[in-house]
């Protein structure tokens, strides 16, 4: 009998963890259809473009087209239409790498600066809306459960 019990509680285990999957999705899905209407609204942007931003701020000196594309995990493609988009803009700059004139390397201008400064301070207000009922504890825990749950991904993707 203890072995069924424990069959039971394994597959009661693997029917938990595979909830536990679908809320965070449906979670991460519906914070993120607030944010991108709200990058619409406020800034007449999209998420991809604040993303793109934001890597490009992160990296400080600017990033080849595949390194962005790594970072972001998408395609080149779907890249070079965001990028196209932003130099034409003024809010980021494109220069072919000298040496290699295959690979291109795109930075923030100025101006991509002030307007990533300016989204990026309001995208951490409307999360810490969405997300104001979790107090400094729960987050932290959270951070830590979810950081836990990564580490075997960030082993595969490194």
């Amino acid at each position: 009998m203890s072995g069924d019990a424990g069959a039971a509680r394994r597959a009661a285990a693997s029917k938990d963890r595979l909830r536990l999957w679908l809320r965070l999705l449906s979670t991460t899905r519906g914070i993120e259809a607030v944010v991108r209407e709200k990058f619409r609204a406020e800034f007449a942007t999209t998420l991809p473009r604040f993303d793109v931003l934001a890597a490009l701020e992160r990296a400080g000196t600017g990033l080849t087209m595949t390194a962005l594309s790594r970072a972001l995990r998408v395609s080149n493609g779907n890249v070079t239409g965001i990028i196209d988009r932003l130099v034409a803009d003024g809010l980021v700059l494109r220069a072919t790498i000298e040496g290699d004139r295959r690979s291109t390397r795109v930075a923030l201008t100025e101006k991509g600066r002030g307007a990533f400064a300016k989204m990026a301070a309001a995208h951490e207000r409307w999360i810490d809306e969405l997300l104001g009922d979790l107090g400094g504890a729960e987050v932290l825990d959270t951070i830590a459960r979810l950081e836990r749950m990564e580490a075997p991904f960030k082993k595969e993707t490194a």
